[in-house]
């Protein structure tokens, strides 16, 4: 396997985030959409409460991904609480991975990607904030992962920021022995820039942060030297005071200031970086503005000099609903069309099995990676609604298995109490649970692949149903929610744990009727799932349809098989 093609296979523990500014919104709203997607994560919505500790309290920095204790750290005497990746003052944060140069892994830090995501959701109440957090803790403890792209938002403002560590321990040689360099093994090297007011950014496991100003060129950038300046509202572009001297002293970079790539340094694209990651970004981009077809190249992994730009300004307005069709994507209406190839089999299922790279006599082909897939432990998209209260302006509307059939159900940010069926330790990847959401929407979602250009209309009219009904409910209660503020907690989470029950059981229900419409390669005949009975006794149906694999299906079975299975003229 080509190093291009397995850095394809290992994008398939990855993820995909969204950003929407509130000018690029109907409602002022701004958005974060996340698709955790790893084939071992479980779904499952985590949740901390507020807190306070005593001064000089420690705890322990547990690897989100491994579970490894990576050593202890100071905890904050306040801690805010924390629903899946949003905050109480609606704070978000998600991530994609994107690795970067082999030099800069195996970082011996203590803080790795996702605890400084959660850390720092305890800790700060807004995106600037939450900057200087992240950026001050992999300071003080070192950074323990590979590149990240983070998405920070609050009600007023999104920024994206990309980091990469520092490498292994770096050493200086005096008088014939090696010393640490403690200059060059601190932190990480980061830049984040905030997406202007009306446009929209995505980014998908690929670094994407190009050339940026710097504070000698710009009265809105600053480095982390003045880092306390971060609260300036005209600064709109924050970097690691050594993000060029180090990748100069690693050999990465021989250039100046000013032409300086974060990306093109840290984490060049590749074919791989195009068509497994970038892809994804511009499927998002092509959705909501015109004229993208000119970067169609690009993304496909053939014209790597014609780079996609950081933001887009979209064409219309974007509403709730708008954001979690986006993430309901398998590069339909692209020549990279995951149901339009022999691949889809007769049923047009968009989904391959993994590896996600092969060799055929010699040639190497790969598997689209999209938006929509299959391993995707939970999904989310993340709105922030500065017109109401902070505990009620925050929802995150949260679903998990396959985005493009799971169902976003609201979780107001104030919640003190996770419905049972995403609550953590309900079921896990080795254990299944009949009260797990998880469990039960792969249920439905695995049967689909079976018959999925039928199943896929049923699963659609119930999800759409099940969304526009919460669309509403949300929409009025947050109005009541607003206005009337007591007993708001209960209230809160009586109302999530209702949503979330309701989709339960109608989820629920849907796995049942599919299975008697579908069974054996049937369909029942029927309007909906209100099926035709003979008449004559109960339970009794009238002879199922059994509509014919297409005829292209049927050639390429007598290409391969036709010899065995023909049948003798008379």
């Amino acid at each position: 396997m080509t190093a291009s093609l397995l850095a394809i296979a290992t994008a398939a523990n990855a993820c995909t985030n969204f950003l929407v500014t509130k000018g690029a919104t109907t409602d002022g709203s701004t958005f974060v959409t996340y698709a955790a997607d790893s084939h071992v994560l479980y779904g499952e919505l985590y949740y901390r409460a507020a807190a306070s500790f005593p001064k000089g309290t420690e705890f322990e920095v547990i690897d989100w991904d491994s579970g490894r204790p990576l050593g202890k750290i100071k905890q904050a005497e306040v801690t805010y609480s924390v629903v899946g990746n949003m905050n109480e003052y609606q704070l978000v944060i998600g991530e994609t991975t994107y690795g970067g140069v082999d030099c800069l892994q195996h970082c011996d830090g203590i803080i790795d990607y996702g605890s400084l995501i959660y850390i720092t959701l305890q800790r700060a109440k807004n995106a600037r904030e939450a900057i200087k957090v992240m950026a001050e803790l992999v300071e003080e403890y070192g950074y323990a992962s590979e590149g990240e792209s983070f998405s920070i938002a609050d009600p007023d403002e999104v920024w994206i920021m990309e980091m990469i560590g520092k490498g292994k321990p770096h050493y200086d040689t005096i008088k014939g022995k090696p010393v640490l360099n403690k200059k060059w093994n601190n932190g990480a090297v980061w830049v984040a820039r905030r997406i202007p007011d009306g446009y929209v950014c995505a980014h998908a496991n690929q670094a994407r942060i190009t050339t940026f100003p710097m504070e000698k060129a710009s009265k809105n950038s600053i480095s982390s030297k003045n880092l306390k300046k971060i609260f300036d509202k005209d600064v709109d572009v924050v970097y690691a005071e050594d993000v060029v001297e180090f990748a100069r002293m690693k050999g990465l970079y021989k250039g100046t200031d000013e032409n300086f790539s974060f990306s093109d340094t840290y984490n060049p694209v590749t074919f791989s970086g195009a068509r497994a990651c970038e892809a994804r970004v511009y499927a998002f981009f092509n959705r909501v503005a015109s004229g993208m077809e000119k970067y169609e190249q690009y993304a496909m992994g053939y014209d790597l000099k014609n780079r996609m730009p950081l933001w887009i300004k979209p064409d219309r307005q974007l509403d709730v609903h708008d954001m979690m069709m986006l993430m309901r994507d398998h590069y339909e209406g692209t020549p990279m069309d995951m149901t339009k190839d022999v691949g889809a089999g007769p049923f047009k299922c968009p989904y391959r099995w993994r590896p996600m790279s092969f060799s055929v006599d010699g040639n190497e082909y790969i598997h689209e990676r999209a938006t929509s897939t299959q391993q995707t432990g939970f999904s989310f998209v993340a709105q922030c609604r500065g017109k109401y209260p902070r505990k009620v302006g925050g929802v995150l509307w949260f679903g998990v298995d396959d985005t493009y059939t799971t169902v976003y159900c609201p979780m107001f940010c104030g919640i003190t109490e996770i419905p049972e069926c995403f609550r953590e330790g309900n079921g896990n990847m080795l254990e299944y649970s009949e009260t797990a959401a998880f469990w039960l929407f792969n249920q439905v979602s695995n049967f689909a692949y079976l018959r999925y250009d039928d199943m896929i209309k049923d699963i659609q009219r119930v999800q759409t149903e099940l969304e526009m009904n919460f669309i509403d409910r949300v929409r009025d209660v947050s109005e009541d929610f607003a206005q009337n503020g007591d007993n708001l907690e209960a209230r809160l989470n009586n109302f999530s744990a209702e949503m979330a029950n309701n989709m339960f059981t109608r989820w629920r229900d849907l796995s049942h009727q599919l299975l008697v419409k579908y069974i054996d390669g049937n369909i029942k005949k029927g309007n909906d799932f209100n099926f035709e009975t003979t008449g004559t006794r109960p339970g009794q149906a009238v002879f199922p349809d059994q509509p014919q694999y297409p005829e292209w299906w049927y050639r390429y079975i007598i290409e391969n098989h036709g010899s065995v299975i023909k049948v003798p003229k008379k």
